[in-house]
């Protein structure tokens, strides 16, 4: 390390923080460069015992592994985006940054995971589900971009020797990280235990469908977007890593995301869906829909009528939405193919400076997209607590960051899995629209369920592979 990542560097960085402060309850931040790990690697010894863990993947872009809690906030209800929003400004604002000329990829973040219902549904009341939006500054946090890396360490100090600590703490969990890592190895394949009905959805799903195309070719809605959940038991917890390792090779196009609460409750997954970008007061969001299978190049989605009608109603939407917010949006005339993985989409970036704008506040607008619920949203969303028997949670919610300067990062939470102690729900959707037909939009979610079973290595036989 160069002079001014010395030891004796970091405690005079501490020190003068601390003195700069003025007075108690500090809320300290130092950083490190350290460069040439892998925060998706470093993540079991970054946590060490800490509950809470975060990962967004980004690479070969931005790499963020967080643990622990240096403050955090959960709400239930109403106001969610603009409380959240307060509290990523507030914590921030208070962080004295130690190396506040830091790169923008170094900069401290407030992590952020959404419910996709404000409310619990009045049938599911009683259950265990996650907050409506939780927001989390963490103790630990790990980026990288390329070789280039940074390890922060935010604390409340109350006193010089208490900044002092804080200095020693990073010092020697940098040099934990720098020694050589674990490496992370697939541990046995979860596989299926219980037998019962292998196709306890299809039942479920055939019927809402129905009633769903119907909804949308009598007029009464423009768009449906159903959701089915598989629920598999797990004969050992499930350690999702090596999933997002393997992920990041076969589908580099998507961002791989972890939010673990506590040891048994783990969501996850690859989401090839940007909610919104915001970067130095521009914002860009993904429009995402129509999908093809494996074998299909994309040509026969660009010429589906059925697929290029549910597409534009994403983007129209879209744009109508930030054009009321008094944006001025940009697209592309033409969507073009995004392959991640086994699975093709129509894809249109969207992009528009935000004149000052928030990143929640441009979040609440957007979510959830018609991709993710249909149109019209309220009563789509009415429709949807109607025909899907189970609570979303956090599925198609925004799952990301906040950082120092505004700038953010919000991802939908599709291809995804929530494991909770020996259950693994998976979820996946299709879109409905005029002219779509029962049983192809069955078959594009069994195919994204089975695209999420092969991904997980839970299809051990013939057998497990009709069982989604």
């Amino acid at each position: 390390m160069s002079a001014d990542c010395s030891f004796s560097s970091v405690l005079e960085a501490s020190q003068q923080g601390w003195t700069a402060s003025g007075g108690e309850d500090t809320l300290l931040s130092l950083t490190l460069p350290l460069d040439g790990i892998d925060p998706l690697q470093a993540l079991p010894v970054l946590a060490d015992q800490a509950s809470f863990q975060m990962l967004m993947d980004g690479a070969p872009g931005l790499c963020l592994a967080a643990a622990g809690s240096c403050q955090q906030l959960e709400l239930a209800g109403a106001r969610r985006f603009e409380l959240a929003q307060r509290f990523a400004d507030l914590s921030l604002s208070r962080l004295v940054d130690t190396r506040a000329n830091s790169p923008a990829q170094a900069r401290p973040r407030v992590l952020l995971r959404f419910r996709f219902f404000e409310q619990v549904g009045e049938h599911h009341h009683g259950a265990m589900h996650p907050p409506a939006v939780e927001a989390v500054l963490p103790r630990w946090q790990l980026t990288s971009q390329g070789r280039r890396g940074w390890l922060r360490l935010n604390g409340v100090v109350n006193s010089a020797a208490e900044a002092r600590e804080l200095a020693e703490q990073l010092w020697l969990k940098c040099e934990q990280l720098q020694a050589d890592l674990p490496s992370i190895t697939s541990s046995r394949s979860p596989t299926q235990l219980a037998n019962g009905n292998p196709d306890p959805w299809k039942q479920r799903y055939g019927r809402a469908v129905e009633r769903g195309i119907e909804l949308v070719n009598g007029g009464e809605l423009h768009k449906l977007v159903l959701a089915v959940r598989h629920t598999i038991d797990l004969d050992n917890r499930f350690n999702p890593l090596p999933l997002l390792q393997r992920l990041r090779r076969q589908q580099s196009g998507s961002c791989r995301f972890l939010w673990r609460r506590e040891a048994d409750d783990v969501f996850f997954g690859a989401s090839p869906e940007r909610l919104l970008s915001l970067r130095g007061g521009w914002l860009r969001s993904d429009a995402l829909a129509g999908t093809a299978g494996k074998g299909d190049d994309g040509m026969q989605l660009l010429r589906s009528d059925k697929d290029r009608r549910e597409h534009e109603l994403v983007v129209d939407t879209l744009t109508n939405q930030l054009r009321q917010m008094g944006l001025t949006p940009c697209r592309r005339r033409q969507p073009q193919l995004a392959r991640h993985g086994q699975l093709t989409h129509l894809h249109t970036p969207i992009t528009a400076e935000v004149q000052g704008r928030s990143a929640l506040s441009l979040a609440e607008q957007l979510h959830p997209t018609p991709a993710v619920a249909g149109l019209p949203r309220r009563e789509a969303m009415a429709w949807l607590r109607t025909l899907e028997p189970f609570e979303r949670g956090c599925y198609a919610a925004p799952i990301g960051w906040i950082d120092s300067a505004g700038d953010a990062e919000l991802r939908v939470a599709i291809r995804c899995g929530h494991a909770r102690g020996s259950h693994l729900d998976l979820t996946a959707g299709a879109g409905l629209v005029r002219g779509s037909i029962a049983e192809r939009e069955r078959q594009e979610v069994e195919l994204k369920l089975a695209v999420l079973a092969d991904q997980l290595e839970l299809q051990t036989s013939e057998r497990n592979r009709s069982t989604v």
